[in-house]
């Protein structure tokens, strides 16, 4: 159990944080940066990590090292647009909580509840709310044999419910509600819920209720693979361990709720604070802490959302991207980092461990996702 620590508080009780406009913290920042852009990538640094760090006198430190795009040698700027992967769910949930709000269901309802056109083995006794907090136990759907068979080619006849059905043939990892495993296939079925509720596209939904009305404009739910520009690129490592192109590998047929969304860092900066605040629209009294449960180490999870030192956010990754994007209500600091990049190792993600590192400096006494390896591997990250 690690030790409960309590921070630095200044005159009005605010927890005091250091100024991204002190030029020592910002090069503690860039030498992070850049040491874990050689640990982690292969014969070279990995290709792009875009950041960006604001406090809470209105202070800011973007940068992006590297390059959006390899072969052309363009460096990457915090305009460029990512694939933003699982951060995806952060929306689904928002669109579920005003849902909920509007009384047209509740976290407490069964999977069976609803009419997906799929049958879920024991629906009646897995909630909405346990798919939202990946304690379902159901399979993941990206880990079946039929799915990887596909060769990330999409056939004529496909919809999501193709996926569930491969992975509820599968038996669960645990009873409902009876462990934490992180599965997609708990959000691709969230995406049929929202659809089942409103007779509309969780696209759609997504549109209308949050992209539109918070004027995230350089948001979107896209219907093909094609990048609006500027765009980054993203990269995995071939044989030799040199970089190769990977974009748009996965069609975003295939990701769907749990991952299709693509987004840039001043949209995405403006989103996380409101979402880990609880400002995106829901019940009354709903707040993160209210359903977010012990995972591992010092991090909880909830409503498609990480709870950990005081820290609120979220990850994505999928070939070429991995984006980690978190909030400090109590010393009002946000941190983002996109990375063109995604690792099989660390478990918990580059983007992820940037962030840690970076939060080591902005707030040193609360530093997010610690916990032991053997921790992490129990855990299932």
């Amino acid at each position: 159990m690690l030790a409960s620590i309590v921070p630095a508080t200044n005159a009005r009780g605010a927890i005091a944080t250091p100024s991204v406009s002190d030029t020592s913290i910002q090069s503690a920042i860039v030498a992070a940066v850049e040491k874990d852009r050689r640990t982690y990538g292969g014969v070279t640094p990995i290709p792009g990590v875009l950041i960006g760090v604001w406090d809470r006198s209105g202070h800011s430190f973007t940068r992006g090292f590297g390059y959006a795009d390899l072969a052309g040698k363009r460096p990457l700027t915090a305009a460029d647009h990512f694939r933003i992967g699982s951060n995806t769910k952060t929306f689904v949930v928002s669109v579920l909580l005003q849902l909920i709000a509007e009384k047209k269901l509740t976290l407490d309802d069964p999977v069976s509840h609803f009419s997906l056109g799929v049958r879920i083995p024991n629906g009646e006794n897995i909630t909405v709310r346990e798919l939202c907090n990946m304690r379902s136990g159901l399979f993941e759907a990206y880990d079946t044999p039929q799915f990887d068979r596909l060769q990330m080619k999409v056939p004529a006849n496909f919809d999501p419910r193709m996926l569930i059905r491969w992975a509820v043939a599968h038996k669960p990892y645990f009873p409902a509600n009876g462990g934490y495993r992180y599965s997609n296939t708990n959000y691709l079925l969230l995406g049929l819920i929202i659809e089942d509720v409103t007779k509309d596209s969780v696209g759609n939904q997504i549109r209308k209720r949050l992209i539109a009305p918070f004027g995230l404009a350089n948001t979107s739910y896209p219907s093909r693979e094609t990048m609006p520009d500027p765009w980054a690129r993203g990269y995995g490592l071939d044989a030799k361990r040199n970089w190769e192109d990977v974009s748009n590998t996965v069609p975003v047929q295939f990701m769907g709720a749990a991952g299709e969304m693509v987004s840039n860092m001043a949209d995405v900066k403006k989103w996380i604070k409101r979402y880990a605040l609880a400002k995106t629209g829901g019940p009354s009294g709903y707040t993160p802490d209210s359903e977010c449960k012990q995972v591992v180490g010092n991090k909880k999870f909830g409503l498609a959302i990480n709870c950990t030192a005081g820290w609120y956010g979220y990850t994505g990754g999928l070939p070429g991207y991995n984006t980690a994007d978190y909030y400090y209500p109590a010393g009002d600091v946000t941190i983002v980092a996109w990375v063109t990049y995604q690792a099989l190792q660390p478990p918990e993600g580059v983007a992820t461990v940037i962030f840690r590192d970076i939060a080591r400096v902005m707030t040193p006494s609360n530093v997010p996702f610690v916990y032991t390896q053997e921790e992490l591997k129990q855990a299932h990250i």
